[in-house]
């Protein structure tokens, strides 16, 4: 079967060159982006519950934009004042910088990793007398909770926002060719969705082994899936994909 349209389970990219925007010239394919899941923000309430003082922590580990921001709106609820002297360790460059929203980054004491947490588990290790606190989701990985323990530095996790699923309910009579999930909160929303969904002849691309497992714990067939040797992107395992069926 030929395709010739495709969901993909995020939001459009801001950015003008995309190689999304590249694969719709290429392939001559309609991509159409929505948002499966979505973040909402705890309330100072519920932080306050889970005992959490950010003034008690000499360091905090931001592993996304998403944290820095609720990590800020949190404090300012709360009239807490961040001391200069904190210390922010930051899974990349980009998360870093973004910490310029917020703080005078030049006078900040900020330690960055190359790309994933396993780069920035040296940097933490190197300061194991600070206190650090994790400000995350209700989702989040459990073998970054199991490195930090590994560390063995004292850290504790405070839960700033949730994954909450989106309403698709207008995409109900909706036919795409291939449906793009990242996470398993992607094939949990389509199903919180769609009850009875059937997947017939739609073709079901998946990115990461958890979002594999879910699919595949859904009784979903996947037809495409990345990373791999061949495919470092989903854009290109789509590409691959396309090419052989619009032959």
């Amino acid at each position: 079967m030929k395709v010739k349209t495709i969901l993909v389970s995020q939001p459009a990219p801001k950015a003008k060159q995309s190689p999304y925007f590249d694969l719709m010239d290429k392939q001559k394919v309609k991509i159409d982006f929505r948002s499966f899941i979505h973040v909402e923000g705890e309330s100072a309430r519920n932080v306050r519950n889970q005992r959490v003082d950010f003034l008690e922590f000499s360091a905090v580990i931001f592993t996304s934009r998403t944290a820095i921001d609720n990590y800020f709106r949190i404090a300012d609820e709360m009239r807490i004042t961040i001391p200069d002297a904190m210390k922010y360790f930051c899974l990349s460059e980009a998360v870093a910088y973004y910490l310029q929203k917020y703080v005078v980054y030049r006078k900040r004491k900020i330690y960055v990793g190359t790309r994933t947490f396993e780069d920035l588990l040296p940097l933490i290790k190197k300061h194991k007398d600070e206190k650090y606190l994790l400000p995350c989701s209700d989702k989040v990985k459990p073998s970054m909770l199991r490195q930090l323990n590994d560390v063995g530095v004292e850290w504790k996790r405070a839960i700033l926002y949730k994954t909450v699923v989106s309403d698709l309910s207008d995409l109900q009579d909706i036919f795409y060719d291939i449906l793009v999930f990242f996470s398993p909160s992607g094939i949990k929303s389509l199903f919180e969705n769609f009850p009875e969904y059937k997947q017939n002849g739609t073709r079901i691309a998946v990115f990461g082994n958890s979002t594999v497992k879910a699919a595949e714990d859904a009784g979903l067939n996947i037809d495409i899936a990345a990373p791999s040797k061949e495919n470092p992107s989903m854009t290109m395992a789509l590409e691959r994909y396309i090419k052989k069926a619009n032959r």
